[in-house]
């Protein structure tokens, strides 16, 4: 599909899954691991919810600051999410 920045991934009319996909994938380096692509969505959801602080468990082999699961705030950042985060503000 080439260079897709996230808004135009998050505008696009394909499936979250697959945008989400796409934007781990392509857009970081390192890659994101795909098994990323369902907390990612989970994060989504919750930010545009306004429950930032909220634990979503993570794949098995990836860990937060040590940790199993990683607050909704740092999964957003640290995938560059926020383009996909529908709120009021």
């Amino acid at each position: 599909m080439g260079n897709n920045t996230a808004k135009d991934l998050a505008e696009n009319v394909i499936d979250i899954k697959q945008s989400i996909y796409i934007h781990l994938t392509g857009n970081h380096y390192p890659p994101v691991p795909p098994t990323m692509v369902e907390p990612c969505i989970e994060a989504i959801y919750a930010a545009s919810d306004g429950d930032w602080d909220r634990l979503i468990e993570l794949p098995s082999g990836i860990t937060w600051k040590g940790q199993t699961s990683a607050p909704v705030s740092a999964i957003v950042e640290a995938h560059h999410l926020d383009v996909w985060i529908n709120s009021e503000e």
